[in-house]
């Protein structure tokens, strides 16, 4: 890695780590806890990259970008945050940052990121900065895990693109809010923001009517899998031959679309016209430690449009995390804006968060699985909460071994207690060598005892 990176934060800890990461990797650093040094610095021509926090002593970050890309146009601009918020990566974005990353930030991630930087600002010439407008200062869309904080980025790489978009995730999680946020942050905010389902396009002259309604903005296809053959094909011939006021296609899904591709449930043509970028929209139970954050989220809401003032006990809190909200963040919504009308008393206390749950589907933790799920799901979530308790850090390493080993202990003590014990019976079962198994055992710890059979 060869360059100088200006380096902008107000905690010591951080600049001592990345000057110490980045001189090992061969560049030059100037770090400072005052944005007006850093702009000087700037000013004066030096750095190739400038890697900067938001909020700083004397100043925003973000609000010194577009001062950046005016005296040096195409200097790269790495932003890192702890206000991770969707509305922090829009305007990383809009004000033309290279790259945005939320605190607490994975240092190897960073450095890629960093050599990323400096080779395109090698390479690339210097691009124009584009035009500043206001923004709404907040969005409907909420959370802190690092799987919002992906959805958060991958938002802000498509909003200005004129790629289709398709939004999947299971009902209930905020997929049309995605497809509104993206709209309403975009270079077609001033257009409409049309949503059609099958009945819009039942009858031949629906595709006209329906362009004629969106005008050159955002047209989406609400649960595209269930539209039917016929419909199907009338939306491919209307995304070919658009018109003369091209709109932005985005569609959203409950369905994995490429299964529903295979299963001829979705026509090919449609699913790859469609599918020109992916947002995959986490569900709740992915998300588990967003969950109280989003409910303070919903009564903050409701006492805004007139409900009386209501916040969550310690242990209402804790019972809403781990319940495993089936209807996600709808029926969260719901729920909680309940509770902020029936609680008798400011503090909404667990028996009442019983009694509305108690009324609700599925009330069972967030993280037990359901019968019918698959073992390949119940594995997945576990991963995924395994990785989101780590903050947005990576594990340790050595995690393939580890998972291995934490998989196998079980199996094998299962499959020695249905084989009662017997380990030939017990390899057989399992599909490995007599032998292997006992080196498993014995690696493993495992205590062998004649077993009964289980029936």
């Amino acid at each position: 890695m060869d360059g100088t990176v200006l380096v902008a934060d107000d905690d010591r800890t951080i600049r001592t780590v990345l000057t110490q990461a980045l001189t090992r990797a061969g560049c030059k650093v100037h770090a400072t806890s005052s944005l007006t040094t850093l702009m000087r610095w700037v000013g004066e021509g030096k750095g190739d990259l400038v890697i900067s926090d938001v909020v700083m002593p004397d100043g925003n970050g973000l609000e010194m970008l577009p001062k950046i890309n005016e005296d040096r146009p195409g200097l790269p601009v790495i932003v890192i945050s702890a206000q991770n918020t969707i509305m922090t990566a829009i305007q990383a974005a809009e004000a033309d940052a290279y790259d945005y990353l939320p605190k607490p930030f994975d240092l190897p991630d960073l450095m890629k990121r960093t050599a990323r930087a400096l080779d395109q600002r090698r390479r690339s010439p210097a691009e124009a900065p584009p035009e500043d407008d206001t923004r709404p200062d907040e969005l409907p869309l909420v959370g802190r895990t690092p799987a919002m904080q992906s959805l958060y980025r991958l938002v802000a790489r498509v909003m200005n693109t004129d790629l289709p978009v398709l939004i999947s995730g299971e009902s209930g999680t905020g997929k049309s809010l995605i497809a509104r946020a993206i709209h309403d942050f975009s270079d077609r905010r001033t257009l409409p923001f049309v949503t059609v389902t099958a009945a819009d396009l039942q009858d031949l002259e629906g595709p006209a009517r329906v362009l004629a309604r969106v005008k050159g903005g955002t047209l989406l296809i609400d649960e595209v899998s269930d539209i039917e053959d016929e419909i199907q094909a009338r939306i491919v011939r209307m995304m070919d031959a658009p018109g003369d006021h091209v709109p932005r296609f985005m569609a959203t899904s409950q369905d994995d679309l490429a299964a529903a591709m295979e299963t001829g449930r979705v026509r090919q043509d449609l699913y790859y016209r469609l599918s020109g970028a992916t947002v995959e929209v986490p569900a709740l139970r992915e998300r588990v430690e967003d969950i109280p954050l989003l409910a303070e989220h919903f009564l903050g809401r409701a006492e805004r449009e007139g409900a009386p003032k209501r916040w969550l006990s310690e242990e209402a809190h804790e019972l809403v995390r781990v319940y495993s909200w089936p209807g996600n963040v709808r029926q969260l919504e719901n729920a909680v804006r309940r509770l902020g009308l029936t609680s008798r008393a400011e503090e909404i206390t667990r028996a009442e968060v019983e009694s509305v749950l108690g009324s609700q589907p599925e009330a069972e933790p967030a993280l037990g699985g359901g019968d019918s799920e698959k073992l390949s799901a119940s594995v997945g979530r576990h991963l995924r909460r395994y990785f989101d308790l780590h903050g947005g850090m990576l594990p340790p390493p050595g995690l393939y071994q580890r998972i291995l080993r934490e998989v196998e202990g079980p199996l094998i003590e299962i499959a020695l207690d249905a084989t009662g014990g017997n380990q030939a019976k017990c390899a057989d079962l399992l599909g490995i060598n007599r032998n292997t198994l006992r080196k498993k055992i014995s690696d493993l710890d495992i205590k062998v005892t004649r077993r009964r059979k289980l029936m």
